[in-house]
């Protein structure tokens, strides 16, 4: 099994979403789907996030728009960077795959929801633009924008968050293989896919 965990709101995450997908079906492995929000993981145990984004050196942040834009390209996404509103606020989606994970949805969703921030650039924390995804995937958009209000839908998306960083996770995507093998971004998927592979003995 492959634990990812996620936030719509970080393009790596998208790249890693899309990138997962296809090794777990190769190797015959169940991914479990943990929606957090990485901006409480940030405030609590990764703050300098934020300082990079604010004074990072401008030689850095430019390479980084390269290297995100290389790996777009070599995944066949098409990935906006920066979008018109950047950081997201996300909590609305990431609710939303909380509620439809108990459907067998959240790939589906978590799929267009991402499309639609990073391809599109749309206001995912906008009800009309998450109550059209829903629609494009075939889902009741009122009984999720009511459905997201609940106790235990946010209950559940905070303990997600809370237990990635007690697991020693500081972002998104990240991932464990059996349990304690952690793996964090896109690029260390090819290590995950080793990981599974020596589980298998």
């Amino acid at each position: 099994m492959i634990e990812f965990y996620f936030d719509i709101s970080s393009p790596w995450t998208y790249l890693a979403f899309h990138n997962v997908q296809p090794i777990a079906r190769e190797l015959d492995v169940r991914i479990a789907w943990k929606p957090i929000l990485v901006g409480g993981i940030f405030n609590s145990v990764n703050p300098g996030v934020y300082e990079f984004r604010k004074h990072g050196a401008p030689s850095k942040q430019r390479y980084h728009e390269k290297d995100l834009a290389d790996w777009a390209r070599h995944t066949g996404l098409a990935i906006r960077f920066p979008p018109t509103i950047f950081p997201i606020n996300s909590v609305k989606a990431m609710r939303a795959c909380i509620l439809l994970d108990k459907q067998g949805k959240l790939p589906e969703f978590a799929r267009a929801a991402f499309e639609a921030y990073w391809a599109r650039d749309e206001d995912i924390a906008s009800d009309d633009v998450l109550a059209a995804i829903c629609r494009s995937v075939g889902v009741d958009a009122g009984a999720v924008i009511a459905g997201i209000g609940e106790s235990a839908v946010k209950d559940q998306l905070r303990r997600n968050t809370d237990e990635l960083i007690e697991r020693g996770g500081f972002g998104s995507p990240t991932m464990f293989v059996n349990g304690t093998d952690m793996y964090f971004g896109n690029d260390r998927l090819h290590l995950v896919r080793e990981a599974l592979l020596r589980a298998r003995g």
